[in-house]
């Protein structure tokens, strides 16, 4: 599986993104697919995840109800919707494929992953 992340870019804090995940792979639509992002000097931390079928979604206490992960299966594709954006989401976002438990957020967790892009919000 390959992954390939888009949307990133500079916006001002109160805007909105959309970052897309493009994989490669026959297997997509088998797997939990995940969100993370990460700051200079600091771990890369779990944003979001959706499981393969779509119907469940997880998101870290500091994005809920700002953004929605979403996956168009027939694409290959898994969506970050961003609104409601602060200056403490600026990170390098990356996606990445679980084959396991999707409920589990750890790193190790993620067997693939996509080479990130960035997002900056200004204040």
């Amino acid at each position: 599986v390959q992954l390939q992340a888009s949307g990133g870019g500079l916006v001002q804090a109160g805007g909105s993104l959309r970052l897309s995940c493009a994989a490669s792979g026959r297997m997509f639509s088998n797997y939990g697919m995940g969100w993370f992002r990460q700051v200079p000097g600091k771990e890369r931390e779990f944003v979001a995840a959706i499981v393969w079928s779509g119907a469940i979604t997880y998101y870290v206490d500091s994005v809920k109800g700002r953004f929605t992960i979403s996956r168009d299966n027939a694409k290959n594709t898994v969506y970050l919707q961003m609104t409601s954006l602060k200056p403490e989401d600026t990170a390098v976002y990356y996606c990445a494929v679980t084959r396991g438990y999707t409920g589990n957020f750890a790193l190790r967790a993620y067997d693939y992953w996509g080479q990130g892009t960035q997002v900056t919000v200004s204040s």
